[in-house]
């Protein structure tokens, strides 16, 4: 049994080899394969495996996490809401029907 080499490598440094084969690996994008990877010092940075016939590859790539609050999100969508004036028309069935004043509407 042959061992692999292991290797760390940022994805911006990928071999075209490599390259090729983290797109057979997961040719549909690998961002539901990342994994978050801690080192002993608590730093961390998050990656994704792959193989080639004689390296094992831990390929580092960046990740951009949403930190956005509800809160945060509610007041850019509704920011401006209150300085909207809806404009609201009467429908022709919200309108009563007009009448034609006659001579009779004069007596009573």
């Amino acid at each position: 049994m042959e061992n692999k080499k292991n290797v760390i490598v940022h994805i911006s440094n990928i071999s075209p080899e490599v390259m090729e084969a983290l797109h057979e690996k997961y040719p549909d994008g690998y961002q539901d394969h990342i994994f978050k990877v801690t080192k002993p010092n608590k730093d961390f940075f998050y990656a994704v495996t792959v193989d080639t016939k004689d390296t094992s590859y831990l390929i580092k790539v960046d990740v951009r996490i949403d930190t956005a609050t509800t809160e945060k999100i509610d007041e850019q969508l509704f920011s401006n809401i209150d300085s909207i004036e809806p404009e609201i028309k009467p429908t022709d069935e919200d309108e009563e029907p007009k009448k034609k004043k006659s001579e009779d509407d004069d007596l009573f």
